[in-house]
């Protein structure tokens, strides 16, 4: 190697030290903000629920608090068609398939982003049959004016990140892949939730079917009844038409139940990858839940990890972070390094004999120096992005306790809602019977019992729909307190439990 090639090399590889020495990151470095300095979710001490005998759904609920929730929640009520049903639709929803791709997307452009901080290697071969011209000096030194000319050639370029520009893109990528990640667990939770709803939606509306089809049945006997009196002259026609009138609007509340029942259906076929078509072969009826008795209570400090929309507010904080980063090293100097080597030669087969050689190597700085203040605006804007990231974070996590202490005082008015209705419904159930003695024996108007009949059709319908809601609530605070998505090995990233980005 000649001394001036030397001297080229040696001056190179100083220029790259002191640029990698001499190299930082610049912007601010993301912290995880820290979790809300609370104790609890609600103003008031939570107690165990309030309990009712012999009815489904009646059992008291009592909040452990620290307790894990486990991956698979649902098995908590012990329906064997519910935990098909949802284990179903993990597998085949097209909306986590989705999520899944989208995480995958997300990921790979990571690792695309991570080939630049390694130098870029290109190898080109080009032959050509060229022509000089007379009036100036040929180009082979053998004067010739047609020759050709192969050239092989190697290109090597690399970006030292010497203000951390690709740094702070490949952080924001990262970041912008865990949110991907944290979507695809929200869309994990969010669909087994939904299954879950719909079941017990499902089998509130067929508990109310059946008690609609009970009160067809007593009202249709209570006409035939007035029918026969009727004949007799023992009632009026008026008591005849009331009859008439009630049995009419028992009739007129199944088409909307049966109707609500028939989309449940359709919306569960959806949610498990299905048509409405091919039908399902599941059926709920209440009777068949049982009410988790011990419910999961996570610590507030805690919750802000458990929640798959918190921790994609915090990636997105951590990713307009970054971008401050991006936006001020766009403003600084970038250098590249080149280098190419390879060999020119007028025949193919002197290719690579000796002194056919040829290299390059150089250096190349860029300062931006005026842009119409674009840069300067970019970098404000991403501070101001960082405000708002901060912001929404702020906000998910309000809502992240809303939500829990929502469905909390839910549980516990739930419990006392079902304990009043099971009430009513019994006394209901007395008084309608009484009515009918006393009407049977001439004590009573039938406008006394007709009332009676529509109270205790509304308490049947009211005791349902209470039931129904503690068990639509119960599964509400599973998915409000995270769904124990950390407990599951089907979700990436969740082998080793709660990961913090």
């Amino acid at each position: 190697m000649t001394l001036s090639r030397k001297s080229h090399v040696l001056g190179l590889m100083a220029l790259t030290a002191l640029t990698l020495l001499a190299s930082c990151a610049v912007g601010p470095n993301f912290k995880k903000p820290a979790p809300p300095d609370v104790k609890g979710y609600t103003a008031a001490p939570l107690s165990t629920t309030a309990g009712t005998t012999n009815i489904a759904g009646g059992n008291s609920q009592r909040f452990a608090e620290g307790l894990d929730i486990p991956g698979e929640w649902w098995n908590l009520f012990h329906s064997k068609p519910l935990n098909a049903l949802i284990e179903r639709s993990l597998t085949n929803n097209p909306d986590l398939k989705a999520a899944q791709a989208a995480l995958t997307v997300a990921r790979e452009n990571v690792l695309a982003q991570k080939g630049a901080f390694y130098p870029t290697i290109a190898g080109s071969f080009s032959a050509a049959r060229q022509k000089t011209s007379d009036q100036v000096s040929p180009t082979p030194n053998s004067g010739a004016l047609y020759f050709d000319l192969y050239t092989p050639q190697v290109s090597v370029s690399y970006v030292p990140d010497v203000f951390g520009l690709n740094r702070r893109t490949v952080e924001s990528l990262r970041a912008q892949a865990e949110q991907a990640r944290f979507a695809l667990v929200a869309t994990h939770i969010t669909l087994s939730a939904n299954v879950a709803a719909a079941a017990i939606q499902e089998a509130s509306l067929r508990g109310q079917i059946a008690a609609a089809h009970q009160l067809l049945a007593v009202n249709t006997n209570m006409l035939r009844i007035l029918r026969n009196q009727m004949a007799k002259g023992y009632v009026s026609r008026l008591e005849v038409a009331a009859q008439e009138s009630q049995l009419a609007q028992v009739l007129a509340t199944l088409p909307p139940l049966r109707k609500q029942l028939a989309q449940q259906r359709d919306l569960m076929a959806a949610l498990s990858g299905g048509f409405p078509s091919q039908g399902l072969a599941e059926e709920f009826e209440l009777a068949s839940l049982q009410l988790p008795q011990e419910l999961p209570l996570s610590l507030p400090s805690q919750l802000v990890a458990q929640r798959p929309d918190v921790r994609q507010a915090e990636e997105n904080l951590h990713a307009a972070s970054a971008q401050i980063g991006i936006a001020v090293a766009n403003r600084l100097p970038s250098f590249m390094l080149t280098a190419d080597v390879g060999t020119m030669a007028l025949e193919a087969g002197n290719m690579f004999a000796n002194g056919a050689g040829f290299w390059t190597l150089a250096g190349n700085v860029t300062q931006p120096i005026f842009q119409g203040g674009a840069l300067l605006h970019k970098q404000r804007a991403a501070k101001a992005a960082y405000i708002q990231a901060a912001e929404q974070y702020r906000s998910a996590v309000l809502t992240a306790f809303q939500n829990v202490a929502d469905t909390l005082n839910a549980l516990e008015q739930d419990a006392n809602a079902l304990q009043a209705a099971a009430a009513a419904k019994d006394a209901a159930s007395v008084t309608l019977d009484l009515a009918r003695q006393q009407w049977q024996s001439g004590y009573a108007s039938y406008l006394a019992l007709l009332n009676a009949e529509q109270t205790y059709q509304q308490a049947v319908i009211n005791l349902v729909q209470a039931q129904a809601n503690r068990y639509a609530d119960t599964a509400a605070l599973f998915q409000a307190l995270g769904g124990g998505w950390w407990n599951r090995a089907d979700i990436p990233g969740t082998s080793k439990g709660i990961t913090h980005g």
